[in-house]
């Protein structure tokens, strides 16, 4: 398969540059020019992509050469821009930044390998002739890139505007694509916490805010140019074929409401390729588990609604019952918060599910975040004996009191985990990370979950000749 879709990097000198503000008012005016376009966020990240999603109306999908081989995140491009008119990528940190001094893993090697146009994003303030300078500085530090134009964030005035713009059009030879005056308390549309923005879920003013981004593209955005400079006649190939649709075999719930979001669209898709319906379950209203093969639960926010989860304690117990009796869950830290036996915040104790007899507690700084790799060294329901697993984290969680007495099944080979090394929390065929993967790196995590539900579903049933193990499935598969 192979497509010539426009495409267009937004990406930025740094982190807090004004990248998403200026992509979501790019989404939005494209919207409402009722453009068919495909999203996609550069790195490890649920909330931007959910606000992505939001505002342009179409599903945002995470692009990352560290969590996915390279030939897999061309895949993933091709395919889901194959109908669109479109594709914006809002790149992430600074467009050099990556893993290692050659910028592995960067927003500039991204758009490199998707052979894209890049628009950067600059912050003004206190600076005049010299942004053209460090533009020029990006041009000749890599000169494969395509840097197509730039947009001004933070101008103080009109003359302000004018002398950077002649100085970058003059020495960088590139236009100036947009310039976005210091906008005040206009400037957070979104409130931020913790973790980074609100999400949308929690944000009450989720629906006006796409009017004021559209407002903020018609007055400072040359919408016609961006479009023009992404225009692209450049082929890009995937080689990826789409496996015939399988039968469905197990039922697969997994939570979704505002306390629990954070779930990559392909981790969904993939299950639902290997065979899963997917069952959504609402933690806040939902009183007991439906009757499902096995439980998802990915991240999110339960500390900031512990005393609303601690008030459906009927669902706690089912889910701890549940877990008791052998159904297969798998969670990924804000999922396994819920299954421990405490949170601590703000002052504040919250009884959790109570799966794992293990109390957390929320520090004020960062306890784990960023890329994370682990090596499997113990049984376990989802996983092989020295199965290495790339991921990333991002939690102010810990455990209260010695990690080290904490039974787990990873070694961290790259990142914090539960601590001393460690993560992945077992009870019988329940697993918890602090770790998030990302179903298109760790392939074999959909057909585990499938594999392990289908057992579950045998053996509670009665009948072991319908049992395969999940070595023996594995062995199938690959033969």
């Amino acid at each position: 398969m192979e497509i010539k879709v426009s495409r267009l990097v937004i990406a930025g000198l740094s982190g807090d540059s004004g990248k998403t503000l200026v992509t979501l008012s790019l989404l939005a005016a494209l919207r409402k020019r009722a453009l068919s376009i495909s999203v996609f966020k550069k790195g490890p990240d649920y909330i931007d992509a959910a606000w992505l999603s939001h505002v342009s109306g179409f599903s945002c999908h995470n692009l990352d050469t560290y969590l996915t081989d390279p030939i897999d995140v061309v895949n993933s491009f091709v395919v889901e821009s194959k109908d669109s008119e479109m594709a914006v990528i809002e790149g992430n940190r600074g467009l050099f930044d990556g893993k290692d001094i050659y910028g592995t893993h960067s927003t500039a090697q991204l758009a490199k390998l998707l052979k894209a146009s890049i628009v950067l994003v600059v912050d003004c303030t206190k600076a005049t002739r010299t942004i053209a300078a460090i533009i020029k500085g990006c041009q000749t530090f890599d000169p494969d890139l395509k840097i197509a134009g730039v947009i001004l964030n933070k101008v103080a005035g009109e003359r302000h505007q004018k002398i950077i713009s002649a100085s970058i059009e003059k020495f960088c030879d590139i236009p100036v694509l947009g310039a976005i005056p210091k906008l005040g308390k206009d400037a957070e549309l979104i409130p931020g916490r913790h973790l980074g923005l609100t999400p949308p879920t929690e944000f009450a003013s989720a629906s006006q805010l796409i009017d004021k981004l559209e407002e903020i593209a018609d007055n400072y955005l040359d919408t016609d140019k961006l479009i023009s400079v992404a225009g692209n006649e450049d082929k890009i190939i995937s080689r990826m074929t789409s496996p015939p649709p399988k039968e469905t075999l197990v039922r697969i719930g997994y939570f979704r409401d505002s306390v629990f979001t954070f779930y990559y669209p392909e981790n969904l898709e993939a299950l639902q390729n290997e065979g899963a319906e997917l069952i959504s379950i609402s933690s806040l209203d939902d009183k007991k588990l439906p009757e499902i093969d096995a439980l998802y639960i990915g991240g999110g926010f339960p500390e900031t609604h512990a005393g609303q989860l601690t008030q459906n304690r009927a669902l706690m117990n089912s889910v701890k019952s549940s877990a008791r009796s052998g159904l297969p869950i798998y969670a990924e830290c804000g999922g396994l918060i819920y299954l421990c036996k405490s949170i601590s915040w703000q002052n504040s104790r919250y009884e959790m599910a109570g799966v794992f007899d293990v109390d957390l507690v929320m520090k004020e700084k960062p306890v784990g975040h960023g890329y994370s790799m682990m090596q499997i060294d113990r049984s376990n329901p989802f996983y092989e004996i020295g199965e290495t697993i790339k991921g990333h984290e991002f939690h102010y969680s810990g455990i209260l009191g010695e990690t080290d007495k904490v039974d787990s099944v990873a070694t961290m080979a790259a990142g914090t985990g539960l601590g001393n090394k460690r993560d992945g929390l077992m009870f019988k065929n329940t697993l918890a990370f602090y770790t998030h993967i990302h179903a298109v790196g760790i392939k074999s995590w959909a057909f585990s979950m499938i594999a392990v539900a289908l057992d579950h579903r045998t053996q509670k049933r009665g009948n072991p000749t319908e049992n395969f193990s999940l070595s023996s499935r594995r062995s199938t598969a690959a033969a």
